[in-house]
């Protein structure tokens, strides 16, 4: 694990296809459904805009936007967004962004998933050490929901 202010870095070794995962995570309705966004019935694709709402129990007030960044089919998904954005009050579209970076590689026991997101050090001072905490914690979290989800039947 990485101990960088700026980057968090996390991966998991899923039971499943690469393609499978690579469904599970550029479908925007299936994303939405293990991520936990009510994204369905838009698509990702590079240069567009997704947005919807989250759907985690406690956080449905915070708003999922995200900017598609690259798609190479079944090895690289990318986006920007801006990170843990909590409080309704606040435009956090002046703020830079964080970038999310999936990557995936076919191994002998099905796929590592790899996430890197970076940026945090550029999120203004106030908010920048919650954001990264949440993340870093919501990271771990989200890459067992994919791996629960590609593994149900």
């Amino acid at each position: 694990m990485n101990t960088s202010t700026d980057t968090i870095e996390r991966e998991i070794l899923i039971k499943a296809s690469r393609s499978r995962v690579w469904r599970a995570l550029t479908d925007a309705g299936e994303f939405g459904e293990w991520f936990g966004a009510a994204i369905a019935g838009q698509s990702f694709a590079v240069g567009g805009r997704v947005l919807g709402h989250s759907t985690y129990p406690g956080y449905e007030h915070m708003v999922f936007d995200i900017t598609v960044e690259r798609l190479e089919p079944e090895q690289l998904f990318s986006y920007r967004w801006h990170p843990y954005p909590a409080d309704p009050a606040i435009d956090y579209s002046k703020e830079p962004t964080t970038l999310v970076v999936f990557e995936l590689k076919e191994v002998a026991a099905g796929t590592l998933l790899s996430v890197v997101e970076s940026g945090f050090d550029r999120i203004p001072a106030a908010r920048r050490l919650e954001a990264f905490r949440m993340h870093s914690e919501g990271w771990e979290g989200q890459l067992e929901s994919i791996e629960k989800y590609v593994a149900a039947p």
